[in-house]
Protein backbone atom coordinates (compact mmCIF):
# COMPACT_ATOMS: atom_id res chain seq x y z
CA UNK A 1 0.00 0.00 0.00
CA UNK A 2 1.13 3.85 -0.84
CA UNK A 3 1.26 6.05 1.69
CA UNK A 4 -0.44 10.02 0.62
CA UNK A 5 -0.92 12.97 2.66
CA UNK A 6 -4.09 14.78 2.24
CA UNK A 7 -3.04 18.43 3.29
CA UNK A 8 -6.01 20.81 4.81
CA UNK A 9 -5.84 24.06 2.17
CA UNK A 10 -7.07 27.03 4.76
CA UNK A 11 -7.89 30.59 3.79
CA UNK A 12 -6.38 32.89 6.59
CA UNK A 13 -8.29 36.00 4.83
CA UNK A 14 -11.64 34.84 5.28
CA UNK A 15 -13.51 35.26 8.16
CA UNK A 16 -12.92 32.89 11.17
CA UNK A 17 -15.67 30.25 11.71
CA UNK A 18 -17.93 30.53 15.22
CA UNK A 19 -17.20 28.50 17.99
CA UNK A 20 -20.31 26.40 16.55
CA UNK A 21 -19.21 26.22 13.21
CA UNK A 22 -16.04 24.92 14.48
CA UNK A 23 -17.23 21.82 16.43
CA UNK A 24 -19.56 20.78 13.71
CA UNK A 25 -16.52 20.69 11.47
CA UNK A 26 -14.43 18.82 14.15
CA UNK A 27 -17.35 16.20 14.85
CA UNK A 28 -17.22 15.69 10.90
CA UNK A 29 -13.93 15.18 10.40
CA UNK A 30 -13.60 13.35 13.34
CA UNK A 31 -16.41 10.56 11.72
CA UNK A 32 -14.19 10.35 8.65
CA UNK A 33 -11.56 9.61 10.46
CA UNK A 34 -13.30 7.07 12.13
CA UNK A 35 -14.47 5.95 9.06
CA UNK A 36 -10.46 5.84 7.73
CA UNK A 37 -9.67 3.88 11.04
CA UNK A 38 -12.53 1.01 10.41
CA UNK A 39 -10.75 0.55 6.70
CA UNK A 40 -7.80 0.36 7.99
CA UNK A 41 -6.63 3.31 5.58
CA UNK A 42 -5.40 5.72 8.25
CA UNK A 43 -2.04 6.24 9.95
CA UNK A 44 -2.10 9.40 11.25
CA UNK A 45 -3.79 12.90 11.56
CA UNK A 46 -2.89 16.07 12.69
CA UNK A 47 -4.78 19.91 13.06
CA UNK A 48 -1.89 23.03 13.37
CA UNK A 49 -2.30 26.07 14.61
CA UNK A 50 -2.21 29.62 12.38
CA UNK A 51 1.06 30.54 10.41
CA UNK A 52 1.76 33.32 12.32
CA UNK A 53 2.86 30.61 14.87
CA UNK A 54 5.27 29.41 12.30
CA UNK A 55 9.07 29.44 12.18
CA UNK A 56 10.55 29.19 9.54
CA UNK A 57 14.51 27.87 9.39
CA UNK A 58 16.75 28.66 6.20
CA UNK A 59 19.58 27.43 5.49
CA UNK A 60 22.70 29.74 3.92
CA UNK A 61 26.14 29.75 3.31
CA UNK A 62 26.92 26.70 6.15
CA UNK A 63 24.44 28.80 8.07
CA UNK A 64 20.97 29.37 8.79
CA UNK A 65 18.69 32.21 9.53
CA UNK A 66 14.84 31.88 11.50
CA UNK A 67 11.90 34.12 10.65
CA UNK A 68 8.69 34.34 12.00
CA UNK A 69 5.91 33.33 10.17
CA UNK A 70 4.53 31.19 7.38
CA UNK A 71 7.49 30.33 4.70
CA UNK A 72 4.70 31.71 1.39
CA UNK A 73 3.42 35.25 1.86
CA UNK A 74 0.00 33.93 0.94
CA UNK A 75 -3.30 33.54 2.24
CA UNK A 76 -3.87 29.84 1.68
CA UNK A 77 -1.76 27.93 4.30
CA UNK A 78 -1.49 24.02 5.43
CA UNK A 79 -4.40 23.86 8.67
CA UNK A 80 -4.16 20.55 8.99
CA UNK A 81 -3.64 16.78 7.61
CA UNK A 82 -4.38 13.07 7.23
CA UNK A 83 -1.62 10.40 6.52
CA UNK A 84 -3.20 7.45 5.23
CA UNK A 85 -2.32 4.30 3.31
CA UNK A 86 -4.45 3.13 -0.19
CA UNK A 87 -3.99 0.92 -3.09
CA UNK A 88 -3.96 3.59 -5.36
CA UNK A 89 -4.34 7.18 -5.93
CA UNK A 90 -8.30 6.73 -6.98
CA UNK A 91 -8.81 5.35 -3.64
CA UNK A 92 -6.78 8.72 -1.74
CA UNK A 93 -8.89 10.75 -3.95
CA UNK A 94 -12.30 9.71 -2.53
CA UNK A 95 -10.40 9.98 1.24
CA UNK A 96 -9.78 13.40 0.17
CA UNK A 97 -13.53 14.05 -1.13
CA UNK A 98 -15.08 13.20 2.16
CA UNK A 99 -12.11 15.13 4.00
CA UNK A 100 -12.89 18.51 1.50
CA UNK A 101 -16.49 17.69 2.83
CA UNK A 102 -16.00 17.52 6.28
CA UNK A 103 -13.99 20.23 6.74
CA UNK A 104 -15.13 22.80 4.13
CA UNK A 105 -11.74 22.93 2.27
CA UNK A 106 -9.40 22.35 -0.09
CA UNK A 107 -7.41 19.01 0.40
CA UNK A 108 -4.17 18.47 -1.70
CA UNK A 109 -3.17 15.14 -2.41
CA UNK A 110 0.38 14.24 -2.52
CA UNK A 111 1.70 10.92 -2.70
CA UNK A 112 4.89 10.14 -0.15
CA UNK A 113 8.25 9.06 -1.96
CA UNK A 114 8.26 5.16 -2.14
CA UNK A 115 12.00 5.37 -0.95
CA UNK A 116 12.16 3.53 2.67
CA UNK A 117 13.52 5.51 4.96
CA UNK A 118 15.70 3.80 8.50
Amino acid sequence: MKKYLLAVQFDESAPSPSEQEMQEQHTRTAKVTAEMQAAGSWVFVGGLLASPAATVVRPGNGTTTMTDGPFAETKEQLGGFWVVECDDLDQALAWAEKCALACGAPIEVRPFEDAQWK
